[in-house]
Parts: structure tokens; C-alpha cells; sequence
């Protein structure tokens, strides 16, 4: 059943002033039918204020990283935290075996931190935010520090880094080898807990945001073990966080928790937000591919041990592709894995020589997993397969986290932020999600000081009761999405695949009915694949095999908004022929 968890007691405390009037920006998505432009000139988000008469917390949707992040660095301001789940289950930040990438060793500097995510980005970051990112990294560190987080330390008390690929240099700040994301999770859990001005509404999750005179003032819920038809509840909100996640189950083979479905960015197109980078989806090259959904992660540390790719033959294969072999950037060492499957002779991990006995001991999470799956890693090869691991794309924000509609802010992944380009640096990820999250808190620090929570859920009496399938029906719907998304969106992509899962995706969408869910996957599955049509070239992860070269035409971001893609989805079926679309979109194109 749904449930409530607050804090226990603390220290008052008010927010700042109001912040002063900022100049509009023109909105991004003008121009051509992309709105692409440059990524030094992207769109920057002006928030007009709320109004004294509009009453609610500040209501952050998820309760990751990102989420519970940004409400302590929001507190003593009273903030209510949605969590789809009981507070830490399901949340993808629990998961991430890597750490987060700090420029703290000696000899390391935020401008080399800069300079190798700029790098693995592959033209598309925008230098600013990459730079202010790194330079912020090791305040973030102490942050976390002060919440709890026991980073791993030598004997004098240093931290202890680790490199990963990509990264000139160790400044990847990890706790219990591979127990990063569970122990900092744990740590702010705890901090949340002990914090009275957090509230969590736990087993809600948000279905869509309300919108009134070009604000989002609310959101609507639905609790998460509701019957099949179910009323939806509406929570005022002075302000909206989107912190939900990625999109990694829009895929039939994902790292990513099933709730991490994209629903949020489809939530936010349809409130008017610009969604950006949306093909770009990184794929980690090491699932375990064992059957199991979500599919476990062999992580990339395990490569910066030594460990080595091997295909059924037992030959080496990354050395003869890449001059930094294992440790070349994701989405070559994907592509690479992707070719030896889809050729007959398997991928597999060998941790034999490099890792060894130091194995359970070294990565306890990974273990723990392969001996769950029936493989000992010690002695065995660990089989792997890329899987939809990390979305770039999202809702675009400005460097303080503002999204293109007035009340709604977003940070962690359904974020855009132009740090990670075309292909993410590894464990930049979860420093995104805290750097942005500060930088959040700070902007809506400016709202007028509030005491106390000023709004719960009520019943939605302005909308009929979302409507769903049966769960037998509605699951192969779904799988059909999944299994188009991976079929046809994924490390290797074509136009003709392109266009194949763009009509399955427009039938998909056109028969949701009031089955908003369904209709919010098969909208963000339109945004990242519309996107991938518009970006004829192969640039970081997104590789094209009818345009495998960077083109430099295409050295710039894709922004859409909700009417574009409908608007290019038409279009491009219709030029693939009368056959390739469906009843509804038929009806719009002249003498079809």
C-alpha cells in the first residue's frame, strides 16, 4: 500500500530571497524541423517565480541519487520526495558498481577532468558545463562525505581512486570496490530520514505533470499497486524536480530497473519541455548475459583490473580494434562485443589471470551475481552482451537544472545537461546527478521561504481514471516495444531498422487509448528514434551502418519537442511509402 516516511527533528532555517529578473531567452526549438544548433549556444532556461497564492511543496519525482541529493541540499525548505518503490529499492543509483569521477589524486587537475570528458563526447559537449562540473566534483565529494558516505581510503587517510576507461588519470572515488552506489544510497537514505523538512510518498509514481497558464504547478500520481483501473491523484507543487532515471526499459536487454521506462521525458514533452540528445543511448558492453531482466553489469573495473574480452575461441579481440583495447571508449568496445555475437562466436569475459582469487573479495557485488547465474569468475569465463545502460539525452536544462517550462527543474539522468555529449565518460554519472542536483537546490532556494508541507495527494476529479489492458495483453504490447527498440534502436542502426520501429512505435502509441504509461514509453521511444533518423552520420554511440562517419554538418545537438516528433514521424513514414504508416498518420498525408 502506499506510504508516507518523514524525517525526525532539526534546526529551522529559511530560503533566500527571490531571485531578480533574468532575460528570456529565445526558445531552442525554433528554426529548422531538428531545432538543432550549436552546443556552446543551447537553449538557457529563464523561471518567471511563483505567485504567494499557489501553495505546495517542492515535489522531486524519483528518490535515486539525484532525488534524494537534491532534497537535502533543498532542506530546511519542506520538500516531498515521489518514490515508485519503498525508499532505496529500484533505484538504478543503488546499483552502479563504479564510483563517481572526481579530479582529487596528485598531479590530477578539473581541467584534465574536463578535457577527457570533452573527449569522450565526441564533439557534442558544451565545454562550459564540463568544465564547471569538474571544478565542482570535490566539493560534491565532501558533501556526500558530511552525509555519511565511507569513501575507500588508504592508511593515511587518503582517498583511494581507480581509473576507468577514458580517463587520463585515477579520480574514480569508489566505496567497498564495487559497492559505490548501494553504500552511497544507503548513506543518504539515512541523512533523508534524519532530515524532518523531507517528506517521501512512497509506492506513487508520477504519471504526468499539470500544467496551468504555462507552468507546471503539480503533478499527478497513481499508486503503484492500485487495481487496473485506477483514479489518479494530484499533488500541488511550487515547484517540480524531475529525477526519475533513464530509459533503459524501453529495451529488451537493459542494466536498468523496469521502472526506468522514460516515462518522465514523455511527461515533460507533453507539458511543453524541449527534449534533447534523445539517440544518444549508451550501451555497457559487459551485461552478464545470463537471461535474467534487468540484466546484471560486469563493471568496467573489472577491465581496469586487466581483465580481458575473449570471444567462444578464446581470442583476444579488443587489441585488433582499438589501441586502448579494453579500455577503448563504451561504444567501441559495445560495437566490438555486438559484432562477435552477431556473428556466431560469442563474447566473453575473462577475469581469470587478472583477477582471480582476488575476485570475491575485490568485487563482491559482481561475485555474488555470476555465482547467482551458476558461473564462478575465479576460474570461469563470465559471458557478456551490450545492454541499454545510460541515456545522454533527456529533458534539456540550463546549468541550473531549469528545463524550458516555467516550475519544472530536472537533474541525473531524464536530464540533459550538454556534459555528456555524444557518449558518457565513465562514472561522470552519478557526478552529474549530484552536481546538478546542488545546483537545483540553489536555484529554487529562491522561492519564498516555507515552513511547513502545504499539500498532500487529493483525487483527481478533473480527469476520467487512467484505463490499462489486462496485464497479459498490456505485457506483450510492451514486449513488443522492447524488443523493436532493441532490434532496431540500438548499438548498430539503419534507416530502414529506423523506420520499421518508428511505425510499430506510432501503432503502439495511437492504440494506448488512456493507458498513459504506454503512451508515455511509446513517446520517448518516438523521441529517440526520430532523432536517430535526423542524425545521418555515426557519431560517439549512436553508429548508423548506412552512415558510419562523423559528418560535420552534424556537430551540433537535436532538440524536439512533442509536436516536432509527431510532425517528423509522419514525415518520415510517408517517405518510406504509403505501406510504412499507419490509419492515423495515412489521414494527414495529402492523396494517401
Amino acid at each position: 500500500s502506499a506510504g508516507m516516511v518523514s524525517g525526525g527533528t532539526g534546526k529551522d532555517g529559511t530560503a533566500r530571497g527571490q531571485p531578480g529578473a533574468r532575460d528570456r531567452v529565445k526558445a531552442a526549438a525554433g528554426g529548422d524541423a531538428t531545432g538543432s544548433e550549436d552546443a556552446r549556444e543551447g537553449p538557457h532556461h529563464v523561471f518567471s517565480g511563483i505567485s504567494d497564492t499557489e501553495r505546495g511543496d517542492v515535489v522531486i519525482v524519483g528518490a535515486g541519487l539525484a532525488g534524494l541529493f537534491t532534497a537535502l541540499k533543498l532542506a530546511p525548505m519542506p520538500v516531498t520526495v515521489i518514490s515508485a518503490a519503498p525508499l532505496g529499492e529500484g533505484a538504478a543509483s543503488a546499483w552502479a558498481q563504479g564510483g563517481i569521477a572526481a579530479a582529487v589524486g596528485e598531479g590530477d587537475s578539473p581541467e584534465a577532468h574536463a578535457r577527457d570528458t570533452i573527449n569522450a563526447g565526441a564533439g557534442l559537449v558544451d565545454p562550459a558545463i564540463a568544465e564547471m562540473v569538474a571544478r565542482e566534483a570535490p566539493a560534491r565529494i565532501d558533501d556526500l562525505t558530511r552525509f555519511g558516505v565511507a569513501f575507500d581510503r588508504d592508511d593515511e587517510g587518503r582517498l583511494i581512486l581507480s581509473r576507468e576507461a577514458a580517463h587520463s588519470a585515477r579520480r574514480v572515488v569508489r566505496v567497498g570496490g564495487d559497492q559505490a552506489g548501494a553504500a552511497i544510497m544507503a548513506a543518504l537514505i539515512r541523512a533523508v530520514q534524519e532530515t524532518p523538512s523531507i517528506r517521501v510518498l512512497e509506492n506513487y509514481k508520477a504519471k504526468d505533470l499539470v500544467v496551468a497558464g504555462g507552468s507546471v504547478v503539480g503533478v499527478r500520481l497513481a499508486r503503484t499497486a492500485a487495481s487496473l483501473t485506477r483514479r489518479l491523484e494530484v499533488l500541488n507543487a511550487r515547484a517540480v524536480v524531475l529525477a526519475t532515471g533513464g530509459i533503459g526499459h524501453l529495451y529488451a536487454m537493459t542494466t536498468n530497473p523496469a521502472h526506468a521506462n522514460g516515462e518522465a521525458v514523455a511527461m515533460a514533452a507533453r507539458a511543453g519541455a524541449i527534449i534533447a540528445d534523445a539517440e544518444f543511448v549508451q550501451f555497457h558492453p559487459t551485461a552478464i548475459d545470463v537471461g535474467r531482466d534487468p540484466a546484471p553489469l560486469a563493471t568496467e573495473a573489472l577491465r581496469g583490473e586487466g581483465a580481458i574480452l575473449v570471444n567462444g575461441a578464446g581470442e583476444r579481440f579488443m587489441t585488433r580494434v582499438h589501441e586502448d583495447g579494453e579500455l577503448a571508449p563504451r561504444d567501441v568496445v559495445a560495437r566490438a562485443v555486438h559484432r562477435e555475437i552477431v556473428s556466431g562466436r560469442g563474447a566473453f569475459l575473462d577475469c581469470r589471470e587478472a583477477i582471480g582469487a582476488r575476485f570475491p573479495e575485490a568485487f563482491p557485488a559482481v561475485y555474488e551475481m555470476c555465482r547467482a547465474a551458476g558461473i564462478d569468475p575465479v576460474k570461469e569465463l563470465i559471458p557478456v552482451a551490450p545492454a541499454a545502460h545510460y541515456h545522454m539525452g533527456g529533458v534539456h536544462v540550463d546549468a541550473r537544472g531549469r528545463t524550458s517550462v516555467d516550475g519544472l527543474w530536472a537533474c541525473g539522468e531524464v536530464a540533459a545537461t550538454g556534459l555528456h555529449g555524444a557518449n558518457r565518460l565513465a562514472s561522470n554519472s552519478l557526478l552529474e546527478a549530484v552536481v546538478f542536483g546542488a545546483r537545483t537546490a540553489e536555484d529554487i532556494a529562491g522561492l519564498e521561504p516555507v515552513r511547513r508541507h502545504e499539500s498532500a495527494p487529493r483525487r483527481d476529479l478533473s480527469a476520467p481514471p487512467a484505463e490499462r489492458a489486462p496485464d497479459g495483453e498490456r505485457e506483450a504490447v510492451v514486449r513488443r516495444l522492447r524488443l523493436a527498440m532493441s532490434e532496431h534502436v540500438a548499438v548498430v542502426r539503419d534507416r530502414e531498422g529506423l523506420v520499421e520501429a518508428l511505425r510499430t512505435i506510432c501503432e503502439i502509441e495511437a492504440s494506448a487509448g488512456r493507458d498513459i504509461a504506454l503512451a508515455s514509453m511509446a513517446l520517448t521511444a518516438k523521441f529517440v528514434t526520430i532523432a536517430a533518423l535526423e542524425r545521418e552520420e555515426s557519431r560517439g554511440s549512436h553508429f548508423r551502418s548506412d552512415f558510419p562517419r562523423k559528418r560535420q554538418r552534424f556537430a551540433r545537438r537535436i532538440y524536439l519537442t512533442a509536436e516536432e516528433a509527431a510532425r517528423r514521424a509522419t514525415e518520415h513514414l510517408a517517405a518510406s511509402g504509403p505501406e510504412a504508416l499507419g490509419e492515423a498518420e495515412r489521414a494527414e498525408v495529402p492523396g494517401s
